[in-house]
Parts: structure tokens; C-alpha cells; sequence
């Protein structure tokens, strides 16, 4: 025995053997107050592949109360030459450090950059086994989260990789995913069982402290997820990452298994790239110690399809699911709606497109969209409203429920449909009872042939005596203007139904409307207008809820139609009407 011993050390294959016989796994929890100064502890992580590996350190000494009170933080140094070279990596979240054979911390935080020697911070194991604790009662209230913010005290925040959008598209969404708090790579990939893919490794080693681990905001066609190392597995409950990862609080998040390619070293943060596989559970806390959760089944999630048709050929599809969060699920859907549209060679769409969405809520509840754009600049411009469209559609202030599934379809259009607008005017200024007034509009299409269209407006006798305007605006310019605001607060409505329908009331985003419209003041009730309401019921009401019931200028459409069906303008023009005897 001892002859092999001394023939495995020549070999140089003793640490490889120990890596996978000796790795501490029930060696009990240190306490803090049980760390010294020069005590030698081994980090376990994956290297490469789905093995983890371990690493020395040594313990320098505590920071107490450095990340809140009672919240210190294990500081050590890296003495193994191959963390020497690349410091604390971002993927290293979570990675466990045993001394003695007892858990006691696990590797958050890296210290400084650019460094002369590479130290490290641990958040004390205690801290990870609150949180477990946490999530086996996940009743508890949801304090806020808090995280350390000195330059050269930063937690390890997992880079969330992103596969399935085309490079152009990711960069485009970088910084509305950093005004989340999500640090999104391109260099990333998954392994989702799809056609085309190699049979998965990714499940080939038992789930334990050190292995790779991935938290998916989506997966799919696009997977867009953080990765991160397991800290602790306490029967089918699992800690990692050892600091927040974005700080929310209570979650559903589909934990994945994952595998590492390698690790790009830098000055300033290595990092680790990885492969995201099938989802192996679900997190349930995100907290400022560590995330936690639960193996086996994945939470629900919104299913997202998005179909391109093309004039030749089979439609393009792409299937994602995303996570259900507040915040995130209105970008991760434009994400995946954007890369079908952007992100392809695909150059059908260059003449613009219409695009529908059919969002499904809970008791077959629907909700159906229309937009027209000019291309895919066109969409590239409007970005930032399609985004907070989206995010009034799918959010659900009145139940808790989100979207079932979201379909969407974009279908390519033969001409661009802007337009631009040469002429409109009245054939009079003033008017009488039972006259009709031409109202011409003149229009070219774009690269195209010049219109015209001559539109009589029948006067009413209930308009007589009164200074009207007839105006040719845009349908959500004519939805504001009369009292409809582009975003209903959920305050101002009493059900899930109300709100659905509030939604729904709304003109069409294509063409023009020409609308003959009286100022007036309105007052609102679960955003429905009725103008010139008494005043006691005015106060009443208000009184009762001033949110629901609001008092507001606006202009009544008393007569409009429909124009320029399929096209797009956005001007907003005025005109004087006015009504004699």
C-alpha cells in the first residue's frame, strides 16, 4: 500500500484521486469564533467540465460585521498557484471552504483588483444555513436586501450568459438588463435537449458541494442564466453562491445543472464560461448570504413562442420559457421577440411587418395586440415603448397569476407602410346644422405614388353655437388626447377583468383617425370618461377613492372614422370648426 502511495505521488495523479475520494461532505458546520489565523482550508470548484477540484487557502482573519451587523465576512488568501494567476473568478460563487474537514464558509467576494496577492472573501457557513433555513419556511416576509458597494470590496456577482440571441441583440439589451442588476455576457451556451444537439453530459456526476450550478431567468431556444457554485446539499436542499444574485427577495427561479468550458483569467474579474443544462429544481430565496432552494421539480414558468412567417419557405419559431418576476419577464420576452426580429439573416422584414401578440392568463382569459412597424429599424426605434407595452400586457396587479403562455407572430409586409402627409384641410371653416364638410387628406407612400381621399363629416344640430376642432392624429395620440392614459395605473381599476378590458379599449395603432372633437373636463371612473358629471356625485366619489375617481381636461370625440388603414404617420394636426345657426 504504501509503495503505491509513493508511486501515485510520482505520477503526479495523487491530487486528482483525493479530488475524488476525499472531498469533505459531513464534516459538520465551524462555528465563526472557532476560525484562527494561519489555519489551511481547502476551496472545492469545477476547473473544467462538471468535476469539482479543490484549491488551498489560508486563513488571514475575520472582518467583523462587514457585510451589516452580525454579517462578517472570512477573509483568506489564495495559495494555490493556479488561483495565484487568476484570483477570486466570477463562477466561484458559493465554492465551499473546508478546514479540518468542517464546512465553513463559502468563497463571495473578491477583495481587490489588481492586486499583488490574491485574497478572497467567505461568507461564514452559519450565514448559508440561515438561509436554507429561510427557504425551508419560505412563509417568512421577505426583508430587503442589502450588498456591499465599496470599490475594492465586491461580492463575486454571477455573469449571466445568454445563448440564442445573436450578439447584437444582447448588446442592445445590456443596459436595460444592468438597470436590473443583471451582468449579461454573450459568451455563454446551453444544452436543452434540442434536435440538434450532442447527447448531454451535463448530468454525468451526482450533484454535490463544488459543483457548477446555473439559476435561469430563461430557458429554451434562449437561455439567458447566472452560474454560480453549490455551497451546501442538506437532503434536497441546496445553497450556492454565497452573496445575493440579484437581491429579490423570495423567488421561483428554475435552477439548471452546468457545465464549465473554462475560465478566461483578468486583471480585473476572470470569469468562468459555461454550458447551462436541464433544469434540476427550483431557488426560492435570494438573499444577501447566499441564494437557496429546493432539487427536483422547476417552478412555473410563461411559455413564449414567436413565429416569423416568410414569403417563401416554412415559417421560423422560436420556444423559450421565462421566469416569472415582475421586473424581468416583460424584458426577457422583448429579448426573445427581438432576436427574431433582429437577429436573423433573414431579410424578409426589411419592408416592415405587423405583429400580434395573444397573451394567455389563467381561466382562459386572453388578451390580443396589433402593431405595424417599419422595418426592423422601425422596431429598433420603439423599443423602449414596445417594452413598457409588454410590461402592462403581461403584468397582473389583482391576482396572483402571470401569463400562461405568450404567442407571438410577425408577418412580413410587401410594401414599407410609412407614409408621408402633403395636404390636409376643411372645405370651410364654419358650418351649419345638416351641412357636410370635406375634410381632404393627401398623402405619398413611401418610394411610392401620391393619394387622396376626401372625407365627408355630417354636422350634427347638437353641435350649434359651439368652436370645435376637427383633428387627424394617430389612434394612441387620439386614445391620450381624450382622456385615455397610454399607461393605466392599476390603482385606477378594481378587478383583473376591468383591467383586461381597459386594455383592450383602445384605437388601432395603424393609420390615422379624423375625429371632430369638444374641450371639455371628464370625469373618470375605472378609467371610463363621462363628461359633465354632477358635481356632489363628483365629491362623493372622490372622497370614497380618490385613485379610482379622477377630475381631468381632455377633448370629447363627438363624431371620428377611421384612416389609412395599414399605413403609419405620427403627425398630429389641428383644424378650427365652427358650428353657427
Amino acid at each position: 500500500m504504501a509503495r503505491l502511495f509513493l508511486l501515485l505521488l510520482a505520477l503526479d495523479v495523487l491530487p486528482a484521486v483525493r479530488a475524488a475520494a476525499e472531498q469533505p461532505v459531513s464534516g459538520g458546520v465551524m462555528p465563526l469564533a472557532e476560525l484562527q489565523a494561519g489555519q489551511k482550508g481547502e476551496v472545492w470548484t469545477v476547473f473544467r467540465g462538471t468535476k469539482p477540484e479543490p484549491f488551498a487557502v489560508e486563513v488571514t482573519g475575520v472582518v467583523r460585521n462587514a457585510l451589516g451587523p452580525g454579517k462578517s465576512l472570512i477573509l483568506c488568501r489564495l495559495t494555490d498557484p493556479r488561483v495565484q494567476n487568476m484570483g477570486a473568478v466570477a463562477g466561484m460563487s458559493g465554492s465551499p471552504l473546508y478546514i479540518g474537514g468542517k464546512f465553513a464558509g463559502a468563497l463571495s467576494y473578491q477583495i481587490q483588483r489588481f492586486e499583488t496577492v490574491r485574497y478572497a472573501g467567505f461568507t461564514p457557513a452559519a450565514d448559508l444555513v440561515e438561509v436554507q433555513q429561510r427557504a425551508e419556511a419560505s412563509q417568512l416576509p421577505s426583508p430587503p436586501t442589502a450588498t456591499a458597494s465599496l470599490e475594492s470590496f465586491q461580492p463575486l456577482r454571477p455573469v449571466f450568459t445568454v445563448s440564442g440571441l445573436s450578439p447584437a441583440v444582447a448588446e442592445l439589451f445590456a443596459p436595460q438588463f444592468a438597470a436590473l442588476g443583471l451582468s449579461a455576457s454573450a459568451l455563454g451556451g446551453s444544452d436543452n435537449g434540442s434536435l440538434n444537439s450532442q447527447p448531454s453530459t451535463l448530468d454525468s456526476q451526482p450533484l454535490r458541494p463544488g459543483a457548477a450550478v446555473s439559476v435561469a431567468l430563461a430557458t429554451g431556444d434562449i437561455t439567458i442564466a447566472g452560474t454560480g457554485t453549490v455551497s451546501r446539499i442538506d437532503g434536497d436542499h441546496l445553497t450556492a453562491f454565497g452573496h445575493p444574485m440579484m437581491s429579490l427577495g423570495e423567488v421561483a427561479l428554475p435552477m439548471c445543472s452546468a457545465e464549465i468550458v473554462t475560465i478566461l483569467p483578468s486583471s480585473m474579474q476572470s470569469i468562468k464560461v459555461a454550458n447551462t443544462g436541464r433544469i434540476i429544481g427550483t431557488i426560492t430565496q435570494d438573499r444577501l448570504s447566499a441564494v437557496s432552494g429546493t432539487l427536483g421539480a422547476g417552478p412555473e414558468m410563461t411559455a413564449v413562442e414567436v413565429i416569423v412567417a416568410r414569403a417563401h419557405g416554412a415559417p421560423r419559431t422560436l420556444h423559450f420559457s421565462v421566469a416569472r418576476q415582475q421586473q424581468l419577464t416583460p424584458m426577457l420576452v422583448a429579448a426573445g421577440v427581438t432576436q427574431a426580429i433582429l437577429g436573423s439573416s433573414d431579410a424578409g422584414l426589411s419592408n416592415g411587418f405587423l405583429l400580434r401578440s395573444d397573451v394567455t392568463f389563467p381561466a382562459k382569459q386572453t388578451l390580443a395586440t396589433r402593431a405595424l412597424y417599419a422595418g426592423p429599424q422601425g422596431f429598433q426605434q420603439g423599443l423602449g415603448d414596445f417594452v413598457k407595452g409588454l410590461a402592462q400586457d403581461l403584468q397582473n396587479p389583482y391576482e396572483k397569476a402571470f401569463p400562461h403562455r405568450v404567442v407571438f407572430t410577425v408577418e412580413p409586409l410587401e410594401q414599407n407602410p410609412a407614409v408621408t402627409l402633403d395636404l390636409f384641410q376643411l372645405s370651410r371653416t364654419s358650418a351649419r346644422a345638416g351641412d357636410t364638410v370635406q375634410a381632404t387628406v393627401s398623402w405619398r407612400d413611401y418610394q411610392g405614388g401620391a393619394h387622396r381621399q376626401v372625407i365627408g363629416i355630417p354636422i350634427d344640430a347638437a353641435w350649434t353655437g359651439k368652436t370645435l376642432q376637427v383633428v387627424l392624429v394617430p389612434g394612441q395620440v387620439l386614445d391620450e388626447l381624450s382622456g385615455r392614459p397610454r399607461l393605466v395605473a392599476a390603482a385606477q381599476l378594481r378587478s383583473f377583468d376591468a383591467y383586461l378590458a381597459a386594455q383592450r379599449d383602445s384605437r388601432a395603432d395603424d393609420g390615422l383617425f379624423l375625429a371632430v372633437v369638444e374641450k371639455t373636463r371628464f370625469f373618470t371612473d375605472e378609467t371610463v370618461a363621462v363628461p359633465d358629471a354632477p358635481g356632489s356625485i363628483e365629491r362623493i366619489a372622490q372622497a370614497a377613492d380618490e385613485a379610482r375617481f379622477q377630475r381631468r381636461d381632455a377633448l370629447l370625440p363627438l363624431w371620428e372614422q377611421h384612416i389609412l388603414d395599414g399605413k403609419l404617420s405620427d403627425v398630429t394636426l389641428r383644424r378650427t370648426l365652427q358650428i353657427t345657426d
